[in-house]
């Protein structure tokens, strides 16, 4: 009885009446309140919504009424007012059908809100008999919303840099950013979205509602371009679409460049564009050039003091955008050197070169007290290098073989410029890191170069180095195309010819029919026994960027073991096969860890595909790009990732190209018992785009 008329005084003396025994429901608590699904705010944080909104509510009814939470239902009762234009208080209320406690409730707010005026609003629960304490009361906070109905207007788009077609035609151009402002007469708009033909797209915000925001954008490529802008006010409403149209000329060409493909016994390297550079005693004009590209030839450096060139003259402005490339060739790489570098107070302003850490050698980058490092620097390899600093971001980047290695650094570049200096860097008592090795090609561009003109720079065309159609035979061997040496077939090996008649024997006794060829008139076949063809030698130099295509069908369904298409020996093993794997359904490219007798062989790369004597055949082909590492399977001109991996150590094979089968412990094995068709070999790596271009009667184009 005592507890009894305690608890009665203490609900009279809080103004909420409820049964003894029963507790009153829990007050709302503000941060269980939303307005349109946005957080309870009044003041300067009112959120701002787009359509009279749904208000929501978390109630609950206290587990001190011993009962479950489901025998506990809640109702809740909301309340919103506003102060209307002649400055009366308009109120409205609704109560919710009865719920769970701890159930989210909810009110959407009648067709009559009004626009443009702030509401406020609470709630509390009723559980019946007993009524919680208004979300307000106490330690608690109204809630605010203001009803937006109406758009933003347009954004007005506008570019210095990339002016609109009818006031200039064609700008200046790939690789120089422009900066677009877009600006909305509203005073509202809190964020812009934006999306450019081609990309990018994403939102920004200006630094205040109504402020106009800019921001910068590289074109990549060069063509008719556009951006589509939306104004985006408080409430989430967009505005209608702007569009902006501009046109980006081609990149600018280099401000200075030597090919650095002089005669021999020149003292001075032509420029192409810019001032000669001058040759030390050390450097030797006529060397040779990278293969598959537009170098035709190259200096050797000899790594002394004597072994540099220089314009004498600054050719980089380091506090802008610019960017260094070349073709490089190190005759060591057991220590730091430069390729190409330029002079400025006491150290160089920047940097391109090789550097030596314990990790071993790198390609890398330097300026302004930041380095990019990355790829692999290979005694007597070619690498094309690009080192780019970005004024607009404040990074640095390098490219190696048209790829970036390593992570952007944040530079700040000091110091005013002075020579610009090829195979040498400054040092505080002389020049240092002197280059051993060959260059070619060295190029400065006073702008972006954005990452296609890097590949395109690096780009060593592929070249064939044999295509064999298989439609002929003479003296057991099938011609190549071009006249270089044939394949030679051995036991269990036949050049078969599409008769072409078209009868069906059913239909004509006298009918003598063949399947159609693979590709063309004829194939070859193997007899799964002994049958294969080889070449007169290794046709690809495997330690090197390379391709091989060929057309292949399976004479079994269910071979009973696996199948060779392609090899290349090695001194002991292979250096690499191409096979089917009947267990696992799979196409296979298999590599051993090193040339030595019995060494293990691991499938480095496969892709599943169920196989069969009937049908077309396949398209297989093989890349391995020696500037990247990486080793590619394709079937029917597809690769994905499970076909792709890294080959850092590719090595040298000896050993002549097979067709049909390769080298199983002492001897030949798994032979190949199907047909094959146009095999073609190259040096280089052909591009994804080309590989589908392999296994025709002629070669892709390789643009």
């Amino acid at each position: 009885m005592v507890g009894g008329c305690a608890a009665a005084l203490l609900a009279i003396a809080s103004g909420i009446a409820y049964a003894a025994g029963n507790l009153p429901p829990k007050q709302p608590l503000v941060q269980d309140l939303q307005s349109q699904s946005k957080a309870c705010a009044t003041g300067d944080a009112t959120p701002y919504v787009s359509a009279p909104p749904r208000l929501s509510a978390l109630l609950y009814d206290p587990e001190e009424d011993n009962q479950p939470s489901e025998s506990s239902p809640v109702q809740g009762e909301f309340e919103a007012w506003w102060t209307d234009p002649a400055g009366a208080e308009q109120r409205r209320t609704y109560t919710t059908s009865t719920l769970v406690s701890g159930t989210r409730f909810y009110w959407t707010m009648p067709d009559d809100t009004p626009a443009n005026t702030v509401v406020s609003w609470h709630v509390r629960a009723n559980d019946g008999q007993a009524k919680s304490a208004w979300s307000d009361e106490g330690d608690g906070s109204v809630c605010s919303f203001v009803y937006d109905d109406a758009n933003p207007e347009k954004a007005v788009i506008s570019s210095p840099e990339y002016p609109q077609p009818e006031d200039v035609f064609w700008v200046d151009g790939v690789g120089v950013y422009g900066h677009f402002t877009m600006d909305s007469p509203s005073d509202d708009v809190v964020s812009y979205r934006y999306d450019f033909l081609g990309g990018p797209y994403g939102t920004v915000s200006p630094e205040r509602p109504g402020a106009a925001v800019t921001i910068p954008y590289l074109p990549l490529t060069s063509g008719p371009k556009d951006v589509t802008v939306h104004a985006i006010d408080r409430s989430g409403r967009s505005s209608a679409e702007s569009r902006y149209n501009f046109n980006v000329k081609s990149g600018r060409p280099p401000v200075a460049r030597w090919k650095l493909d002089d005669p021999a016994g020149s003292r001075t390297a032509s420029a192409e564009t810019g001032a000669p550079a001058r040759a030390g005693t050390g450097v030797t004009f006529g060397g040779p050039a990278p293969s598959g590209t537009g170098t035709t030839a190259t200096v050797r450096l000899d790594g002394t003091g004597h072994g540099f060139l220089t314009p004498d003259a600054a050719v980089a402005d380091t506090g802008k955008s610019f960017a260094v490339s070349a073709w490089a060739r190190p005759a060591a790489t057991s220590r730091t050197m430069t390729v190409a570098s330029q002079d400025a107070d006491v150290r160089p302003g920047f940097t391109l070169g090789l550097r030596t850490p314990d990790s071993g050698p790198v390609w890398s980058f330097t300026i302004g007290g930041a380095t990019v490092s990355g790829g692999a620097p290979e005694t007597g390899e070619w690498a094309h290098l690009v080192g780019l600093y970005d004024a607009e971001t404040g990074r640095a980047h390098l490219y190696v073989n048209g790829h970036e290695v390593g992570s952007p650094a944040e530079a700040t570049p000091a110091g005013a410029p002075g020579a610009f200096q090829i195979g040498r860097a400054q040092g505080a008592t002389g020049y240092r890191d002197r280059w051993q090795g060959d260059i070619g090609d060295v190029q400065v561009h006073d702008r972006v170069v954005v990452p296609g003109e890097a590949a395109g720079l690096a780009r060593r065309k592929p070249e064939s180095r044999g295509h064999w159609s298989l439609e002929t035979e003479a003296d057991g061997a099938s011609p190549e195309q071009s006249g270089g040496a044939p394949l030679r077939l051995g036991g269990g090996a036949s050049i078969y010819r599409d008769s072409g008649n078209g009868c069906l024997p059913e239909m004509d006794p006298d009918c003598t029919y063949g399947p159609p060829a693979l590709i063309g008139e004829g194939h070859l076949h193997l007899d799964g026994a002994s049958g294969h063809a080889t070449a007169d030698g290794p046709v690809v130099d495997t330690g090197d960027s390379f391709t091989l295509g060929v057309v292949v069908r399976l004479a079994d369904s269910e071979p009973a073991h696996p199948m060779t298409v392609l090899s290349q020996a090695g001194e002991h093993t292979d250096a690499f096969k191409v096979r089917y794997e009947p267990s696992t359904h799979t196409w296979q490219l298999v590599m051993p860890e090193k040339d030595e007798a019995g060494a293990h062989e691991a499938v480095v790369s496969q892709i599943e595909g169920a196989d069969g004597g009937e049908g077309p055949g396949h398209r297989l082909a093989v890349t391995y790009d020696d500037g990247t590492d990486t080793i590619r399977l394709y079937l029917d001109g597809q690769t994905n990732a499970e076909a792709t991996a890294s080959l850092p150590d590719g090595w040298h094979s000896t050993g002549a190209l097979q067709i049909g089968r390769g080298q199983v412990g002492d001897g030949w094995g798994e032979y190949l018992h199907g047909d094959v068709d146009e095999v073609q070999a190259f040096s280089g790596a052909l591009r994804d785009t080309d590989v589908p271009g392999l296994g025709w009667e002629t070669d892709p184009c390789l643009c």
